[in-house]
C-alpha cells in the first residue's frame, strides 16, 4: 500500500484542465494554421519591385510538386518520423524494468476520479507528442503570418509575373513598381511567388529535426553505442539543412528566407524542448534529486553553532 502511494498521485484537475482548457488551445491553433494556410482569408501584402531586378528574374522552376522534395512527402516525414521516434521510444523504455522503474520515480500515476488511471508511459507519450504537434502548427502559423506580412518576391517572381516591359510602368529604367495589376501571368502562381520569407519547408523541416534531436539526446540512454546517438541526430538535422539548400538550389527562395526559417524553426523547438517538457525529464524529477539535507547552497549563518568547551569555559572563569 505505501509502495503504491508513493508511485500514484490522486488529482481531480487533470482531466478537465486537458479537455477544457488543452484541447481547446490546440484546436484553436489548428484552426488558424488552416485558415492561413488553405484560404484566402489574410491577404499577402503587395511588395514593389522593379522591372528589372536580376535577383528576381531566375527561371521558374515549376510547381513545388516538382521539387526534388515534394511537399507532400516533406510534410508527411516531419510530421510522422518524430512521432514514430517518440512513441517507439517511450514504449522500449517502458518495457525495460531498469528504464521503467526510473520512470516511475520521475512520473507518478495519476488517479482522477476512482476510474481513470495514467500511468508514466501514457502521460509521457500524450505529452511529448502533443507538444511537438502544437509547435508543428505553431511554426506553420508563424511562417505564413511572416510570409503574408512582408510579401517578400521569389527569385522566380519576374519569370511568372510577366510584366509588360512596354507599358508606362516599365518604360522607365530602374522605376519602382508598387502597383500590383502589373502582372500578366497566372495570378495563383504570382500570389505564391509572394510569399518567399521566410521559407516555409526550412522551419518545418529544422524545427523537426531540432525536437526530434533534443528528444534523443535526453531520454533514450545507449551505452552499448557511443556512436548510434550522434549519427542519428547529425543524420537528422543533416536532412532539415539540406532541405532548405535544396530550396535554394532551385531558385524557389534567396539564402535569407532559409536562414530565417532555420531560426524560426529552431527558436521554437528549443523554447517547447527547454521551456515547456523540461528538457523531456520528468515532472518529479527535480524533487527526487534533491537531498534533504544537501547544505552546500545554503549561507553559511543558516548552520547551526556549535559552542566551543574552551570558549564556555573561560566565560566561567570570567563570571
Amino acid at each position: 500500500m505505501a509502495s503504491n502511494t508513493r508511485t500514484s498521485l490522486r488529482s481531480y484537475s487533470i482531466l478537465p484542465c486537458f479537455i477544457f482548457v488543452e484541447l481547446v488551445i490546440m484546436s484553436g491553433t489548428v484552426l488558424l494554421a488552416y485558415y492561413m494556410e488553405c484560404t484566402d482569408l489574410f491577404h499577402v501584402h503587395l511588395q514593389g519591385f522593379f522591372c528589372n531586378d536580376a535577383e528576381l528574374m531566375k527561371p521558374y522552376p515549376g510547381p513545388d510538386e516538382t521539387s526534388y522534395v515534394p511537399p507532400l512527402i516533406l510534410y508527411t516525414v516531419v510530421a510522422a518520423a518524430p512521432t514514430a521516434i517518440m512513441f517507439v521510444g517511450e514504449v522500449s523504455m517502458y518495457v525495460m524494468k531498469s528504464t521503467r522503474e526510473a520512470l516511475q520515480l520521475q512520473e507518478k500515476t495519476i488517479v482522477t476520479g476512482d476510474c481513470c488511471y495514467f500511468n508514466p508511459l501514457i502521460r509521457r507519450i500524450i505529452r511529448f507528442i502533443g507538444v511537438f504537434s502544437f509547435g508543428l502548427f505553431a511554426t506553420d502559423i508563424f511562417v505564413n503570418a511572416g510570409q503574408v506580412v512582408t510579401g517578400s518576391l521569389s527569385p522566380y517572381f519576374l519569370s511568372v509575373c510577366k510584366p509588360n516591359y512596354t507599358g508606362s510602368e516599365c518604360s522607365v529604367n530602374r522605376q519602382f513598381i508598387t502597383t500590383g495589376n502589373i502582372c500578366t501571368g497566372p495570378p495563383l502562381v504570382v500570389e505564391g511567388a509572394r510569399r518567399s520569407f521566410p521559407s516555409k519547408e526550412a522551419a518545418l523541416s529544422v524545427y523537426s529535426a531540432v525536437y526530434t534531436t533534443m528528444y534523443i539526446t535526453s531520454t533514450i540512454k545507449t551505452k552499448s553505442s557511443r556512436l548510434a546517438k550522434p549519427v542519428l541526430c547529425l543524420g537528422t538535422i543533416c536532412s532539415a539543412f539540406l532541405t532548405g539548400l535544396n530550396r535554394v538550389s532551385e531558385n524557389r527562395n534567396h539564402v535569407c528566407d532559409v536562414v530565417a526559417g532555420f531560426i524560426l524553426g529552431s527558436a521554437i523547438a528549443l523554447f517547447l524542448g527547454l521551456c515547456v517538457v523540461n528538457n523531456f525529464k520528468g515532472v518529479h524529477c527535480a524533487a527526487a534529486n534533491q537531498k534533504p539535507d544537501d547544505y552546500r547552497g545554503l549561507p553559511l549563518m543558516t548552520f547551526p553553532r556549535v559552542e566551543n568547551p574552551l570558549e564556555t569555559l573561560s566565560a566561567q572563569k570570567r563570571h
